[in-house]
């Protein structure tokens, strides 16, 4: 894994050497092993790269890389799981001379022969990256199907000038020396309703990310006016509309997929020069992968988890007693909560961007302590969204039928109720026969769907009032110019029937690539961490969107076919239970011993003076929480996310 940077500027005039390291050399931690820079003064073009070795770790795996004939550079991030298949499709060419053994070779050579789009589509792996065409004078980004590594882009300059820059972290391009660019209110305001910044969308003007499955296009000769051409090599909703298309019928069948094509992507995954280890927390997803690795691994493989001394919050012991029966040499570190809440000053610089979903912690926390032993770890992560585990997907569709019969104006006062209910009063509904049961689930949410109740005329409604933390202009964000999202689209998930399935593909396509990868990307990556997701092996995908919703959820829980083939391997008793993030209890600090950190970034006078709140509204979340009159703390740890990123930016300014 690597870190990438680079530089399209119309007017060069020489000089692009300096810009270069720096942005290059603002990104060290995700390559820690050499680092080195392409610089063409006369094209203006700039590329740079700093290396994780993972293959081929010899000089001949360097970059950024030149093709065989001289007509590409590349600087490149991320891993070509299969790129050993597509050599010997390259070799039956007769038209290659390999120098090394790298994947970074490989792509080129596929550029070479088959151009970027085909290579792609060919192509079973993570990655971003830049290639320089030295012909056409063309710069081409790419990222991959499900946006597993990031990259920004986007324009700075002064007097008028107009360059192009990109980079793995905004760290890259907040380095060169002509980054101005202010802070996009619209875009602060999509981060106070979800938690982060959607794609394409970034926290400063003139930025964006890189949608996953894209590629980028931009000629030197376009780049005054900043024309850039972005189009889909591969489409998430295709793949869904595909497999919902072709379902599988036979239940024996559908398992036997599913775990035929996550034990071929989890034996990729595990290809590496380097040690290759796994995240272990003891549930579905996490013990599934591990359970395959070792099945499929003459020696133990190493597993990590963290404890947390916390009750209510620590899966040390579940994620034990799985590796205890699979035979893993397992790793378990309990962290105190003060060394777990020691984490918190670096979140900003960790991220780059705000960013607020808390797991954060213990996910930094988790990598951490994996790097001291390996170079790569394997994820559960995205089981979730692809076979139906979160709880919004269960709860949701049953919530929203017992609120349908209801008159809007009926629900209207309910919402009213609800989001006025004080902590203690949710206790008692929960034992309210009918609706009130139905709701004590989402106590946690009263805040978010008790507004919304009146205005919802479907269950996509109450998903998008379920996964936002303000509703569309109610954030308490200053100047809110409203930016488009795919979750207020509709024309992404309407040609899906059932409304299970809209939630997963909408999911798919924002929570996971913008929350959960990002969270996990840059945490492994500020301790030089690759990690691997092998449910993100687009045939593992394919395979998943291809089981009909009775194979996803069946009896009021998710993942039933996961759990079908991780019960061949751990017995059901060791990974059967109720649902749980990874969590750290935020809002219990907030009122304890964070109190003085979030008062000091919430002060009236730095609120005011900053100009991006409203001063009033934040102020009101704050004494509710404390007072603990509501439970507010997730629209206070984005508040105080972004206030933590805003003084940080200050600092280092």
């Amino acid at each position: 894994m690597c870190g990438i940077a680079g530089i399209l500027t119309a007017a060069p005039h020489g000089g692009a050497q300096t810009p270069i390291e720096a942005m290059t050399l603002a990104v060290r931690h995700r390559g820690p092993d050499a680092g080195a820079v392409f610089v063409d003064d006369e094209a203006g073009v700039a590329l740079g790269h700093r290396r994780l070795a993972i293959l081929d770790l010899s000089e001949r795996g360097a970059q950024p890389m030149h093709s065989e004939r001289g007509r590409y550079v590349l600087t490149f991030n991320g891993e070509i799981y299969n790129h050993l298949t597509l050599r010997r499709e390259l070799e039956e060419s007769g038209l290659v001379r390999w120098r090394g053994t790298s994947d970074t070779e490989t792509l080129l050579a596929g550029f070479s022969a088959w151009g970027v789009s085909a290579t792609l589509q060919k192509a079973v792996g993570m990655f971003a990256f830049g290639l320089w065409d030295r012909a056409e004078r063309r710069l081409t980004l790419a990222r991959d199907r499900f946006g597993e590594k990031p990259l920004y882009y986007g324009f700075i300059g002064r007097g008028g000038g107009t360059t192009f820059v990109f980079g793995s972290e905004l760290k890259a391009l907040r380095a060169h020396p002509h980054f101005d660019n202010p802070i996009d209110r619209g875009a602060l305001a999509l981060f106070l309703r979800f938690s982060y910044v959607p794609a394409p969308h970034c926290i400063y003007e003139n930025i964006f990310k890189l949608e996953p499955g894209s590629i980028l296009t931009i000629a030197a000769a376009d780049l005054a006016a900043r024309v850039r051409r972005v189009e889909s090599y591969w489409r998430y909703e295709d793949v869904a509309l595909a497999g919902l298309a072709n379902p599988v019928s036979d239940e024996r069948e559908g398992v036997e997929l599913l775990e035929q094509t996550l034990r071929q992507a989890v034996a990729l995954q595990l290809v590496a020069d380097v040690p290759v280890g796994a995240f272990l927390s003891g549930g579905i997803d996490s013990s599934t992968i591990v359970a395959l690795m070792q099945a499929q691994s003459s020696r133990k493989v190493k597993t990590f988890t963290v404890g947390f001394d916390e009750a209510g919050f620590d899966e040390a012991p579940h994620a034990k007693a799985v590796a205890r029966h699979l035979g893993t040499d397992h790793c378990e570190i309990r962290v105190t909560p003060s060394e777990t809440r020691a984490v918190i000053p670096n979140l900003p610089t960790m991220y780059d961007e705000p960013f607020a979903d808390s797991s954060q912690i213990p996910t930094s926390i988790v990598c951490a302590i994996a790097r001291r032993s390996v170079t790569v770890a394997l994820s559960g992560d995205a089981g979730d969204e692809m076979l139906g585990g979160y709880n919004r997907y269960v709860l949701g569709p049953k919530l929203w039928r017992r609120l349908a019969v209801a008159p809007p104006t009926l629900r209207k006062m309910i919402g009213t109720a609800i989001s006025r209910m004080p902590n203690k009063g949710w206790a008692a509904l929960a034992y309210a026969p009918g609706l009130g049961q139905s709701l004590a689930p989402f106590k946690d949410k009263a805040y978010k769907i008790g507004p919304a109740l009146g205005a919802m005329r479907s269950a996509d409604d109450l998903y998008r009032a379920l996964v936002a933390e303000w509703s569309i202009g109610s954030t308490p964000a200053l100047g809110d110019a409203r930016l488009p999202t795919l979750l207020d689209a509709v024309a992404v998930s309407n040609k899906l029937d059932q409304p299970e399935h809209r939630m997963m593909l909408l999911d798919g396509l924002t929570y996971l690539p913008d929350d959960i990868l990002a969270k996990v990307d840059r945490a492994a990556m500020a301790v030089s961490l690759e990690t691997r997701v092998p449910m993100l092996d687009h045939r593992v995908a394919e395979a998943a969107w291809r089981l009909p919703m009775s194979m996803k959820i069946r009896d009021g829980r998710g993942k039933w076919a996961l759990r079908q083939v991780l019960y061949k391997h751990v017995p059901k008793g060791l990974v059967e239970r109720p649902k749980a993030g990874f969590a750290v209890p935020i809002g219990q600090w907030l009122r304890g011993p964070l109190r003085d950190w979030g008062e000091s970034l919430l002060s009236e006078t730095h609120l005011k003076s900053e100009g991006y709140l409203n001063s009033g509204e934040v102020l009101n979340l704050w004494r509710d929480h404390c007072s603990g009159r509501r439970d507010c703390t997730y629209r206070l740890w984005n508040l105080l996310s972004f206030q933590a990123w805003l003084s940080s930016q200050s600092l280092a300014s």
